[in-house]
Protein backbone atom coordinates (compact mmCIF):
# COMPACT_ATOMS: atom_id res chain seq x y z
CA UNK A 1 0.00 0.00 0.00
CA UNK A 2 2.82 2.43 0.87
CA UNK A 3 6.01 2.15 -1.17
CA UNK A 4 7.46 5.61 -0.48
CA UNK A 5 7.09 7.63 2.72
CA UNK A 6 8.28 11.24 2.91
CA UNK A 7 8.96 12.74 6.32
CA UNK A 8 8.90 16.55 6.29
CA UNK A 9 10.86 17.98 9.19
CA UNK A 10 11.76 21.41 10.47
CA UNK A 11 13.93 20.01 13.24
CA UNK A 12 11.57 21.08 16.02
CA UNK A 13 10.56 18.89 18.95
CA UNK A 14 7.02 18.82 17.61
CA UNK A 15 8.08 16.56 14.72
CA UNK A 16 9.66 13.84 16.89
CA UNK A 17 6.51 11.76 17.25
CA UNK A 18 5.72 12.17 13.55
CA UNK A 19 9.15 10.73 12.73
CA UNK A 20 8.52 7.73 14.98
CA UNK A 21 5.09 7.09 13.49
CA UNK A 22 6.35 7.51 9.92
CA UNK A 23 9.27 5.14 10.45
CA UNK A 24 6.91 2.57 11.98
CA UNK A 25 4.64 2.90 8.95
CA UNK A 26 7.58 2.49 6.58
CA UNK A 27 8.73 -0.62 8.47
CA UNK A 28 5.26 -2.19 8.32
CA UNK A 29 5.10 -1.77 4.56
CA UNK A 30 8.84 -2.12 3.88
CA UNK A 31 8.65 1.31 2.26
CA UNK A 32 11.40 3.55 1.00
CA UNK A 33 11.93 6.53 3.30
CA UNK A 34 12.74 10.10 2.30
CA UNK A 35 13.37 12.90 4.79
CA UNK A 36 13.03 16.50 3.67
CA UNK A 37 14.00 19.78 5.30
CA UNK A 38 12.99 23.03 3.62
CA UNK A 39 14.81 26.28 4.25
CA UNK A 40 12.11 28.94 4.15
CA UNK A 41 13.32 31.28 1.42
CA UNK A 42 11.34 34.17 2.87
CA UNK A 43 13.32 33.89 6.13
CA UNK A 44 16.54 34.25 4.15
CA UNK A 45 15.34 36.95 1.77
CA UNK A 46 13.75 38.91 4.62
CA UNK A 47 17.04 39.19 6.46
CA UNK A 48 19.59 41.96 5.95
CA UNK A 49 21.75 41.34 2.89
CA UNK A 50 24.96 41.32 4.97
CA UNK A 51 23.87 38.23 6.93
CA UNK A 52 21.99 36.25 4.25
CA UNK A 53 24.86 33.91 3.39
CA UNK A 54 25.53 33.19 7.07
CA UNK A 55 21.83 32.67 7.77
CA UNK A 56 21.46 30.33 4.77
CA UNK A 57 24.49 28.33 5.96
CA UNK A 58 23.14 28.16 9.51
CA UNK A 59 19.71 27.02 8.30
CA UNK A 60 21.32 24.42 6.03
CA UNK A 61 23.36 23.13 8.99
CA UNK A 62 20.18 22.96 11.08
CA UNK A 63 18.50 21.04 8.26
CA UNK A 64 21.34 18.55 7.99
CA UNK A 65 21.20 18.03 11.75
CA UNK A 66 17.42 17.48 11.66
CA UNK A 67 17.80 14.97 8.82
CA UNK A 68 20.63 13.17 10.62
CA UNK A 69 18.33 12.70 13.61
CA UNK A 70 15.86 10.87 11.37
CA UNK A 71 18.62 8.74 9.81
CA UNK A 72 19.83 7.81 13.32
CA UNK A 73 16.35 6.61 14.32
CA UNK A 74 15.67 4.62 11.15
CA UNK A 75 16.16 0.90 10.71
CA UNK A 76 16.57 1.37 6.97
CA UNK A 77 18.24 3.65 4.47
CA UNK A 78 16.85 7.19 4.42
CA UNK A 79 17.19 9.44 1.39
CA UNK A 80 17.69 13.00 2.64
CA UNK A 81 17.33 16.37 1.00
CA UNK A 82 17.54 20.02 1.92
CA UNK A 83 15.64 22.37 -0.36
CA UNK A 84 15.07 26.11 -0.26
CA UNK A 85 11.87 27.94 -1.13
CA UNK A 86 8.31 28.16 0.12
CA UNK A 87 7.94 25.16 2.45
CA UNK A 88 4.47 24.10 1.26
CA UNK A 89 5.43 24.31 -2.42
CA UNK A 90 8.76 22.55 -1.92
CA UNK A 91 7.21 19.71 0.10
CA UNK A 92 4.51 19.17 -2.53
CA UNK A 93 7.07 19.32 -5.35
CA UNK A 94 9.35 16.84 -3.60
CA UNK A 95 6.49 14.40 -3.07
CA UNK A 96 5.58 14.64 -6.75
CA UNK A 97 9.23 14.24 -7.82
CA UNK A 98 9.50 10.93 -5.95
CA UNK A 99 5.90 9.76 -6.48
CA UNK A 100 5.47 9.36 -2.72
CA UNK A 101 2.48 7.55 -1.30
CA UNK A 102 2.25 9.52 1.95
CA UNK A 103 3.75 12.58 3.64
CA UNK A 104 4.27 12.50 7.40
CA UNK A 105 4.73 15.68 9.38
CA UNK A 106 4.10 17.25 12.75
CA UNK A 107 1.12 19.47 13.31
CA UNK A 108 3.15 22.37 14.63
CA UNK A 109 6.61 23.55 13.75
CA UNK A 110 9.17 26.04 14.93
CA UNK A 111 6.64 28.89 14.93
CA UNK A 112 3.95 26.76 16.46
CA UNK A 113 2.80 27.43 19.98
CA UNK A 114 -0.44 29.04 18.92
CA UNK A 115 -4.08 28.11 19.14
CA UNK A 116 -4.54 26.70 15.65
CA UNK A 117 -5.14 22.97 15.18
CA UNK A 118 -2.49 22.76 12.46
CA UNK A 119 0.57 24.86 11.84
CA UNK A 120 0.50 26.92 8.66
CA UNK A 121 2.87 24.60 6.75
CA UNK A 122 1.01 21.45 7.77
CA UNK A 123 -2.31 23.05 6.86
CA UNK A 124 -0.94 24.23 3.52
CA UNK A 125 0.37 20.77 2.66
CA UNK A 126 -2.93 19.15 3.64
CA UNK A 127 -4.83 21.61 1.45
CA UNK A 128 -2.51 21.60 -1.60
CA UNK A 129 -0.93 18.18 -1.99
CA UNK A 130 -2.91 15.46 -3.72
CA UNK A 131 -0.84 12.89 -1.79
CA UNK A 132 -2.26 11.73 1.57
CA UNK A 133 -0.79 13.62 4.52
CA UNK A 134 -0.29 11.99 7.91
CA UNK A 135 -0.20 14.75 10.52
CA UNK A 136 0.98 13.66 13.94
CA UNK A 137 0.49 15.74 17.06
CA UNK A 138 3.35 15.83 19.54
CA UNK A 139 2.14 14.74 22.96
CA UNK A 140 2.24 17.29 25.77
CA UNK A 141 4.72 16.58 28.57
CA UNK A 142 1.92 15.41 30.88
CA UNK A 143 0.26 13.12 28.29
CA UNK A 144 0.86 9.40 28.24
CA UNK A 145 0.57 7.38 25.01
CA UNK A 146 -2.66 5.36 24.85
CA UNK A 147 -4.27 3.08 22.29
CA UNK A 148 -5.78 6.24 20.79
CA UNK A 149 -2.49 8.17 20.95
CA UNK A 150 0.37 5.70 20.43
CA UNK A 151 3.92 6.66 21.25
Amino acid sequence: MFDTVVIATDGSESVERAVTVALDLAAKFDAEVHALYVIDGSDVEGSPEQVRAELRDALEDAGEEALETIVDHADREVNTAVREGKPVSEICRYVEDFDADVIAMGTRGRHGEHSFLLGSVAEGVVRRCPTPVLTVRQLDADEEPTAETPA
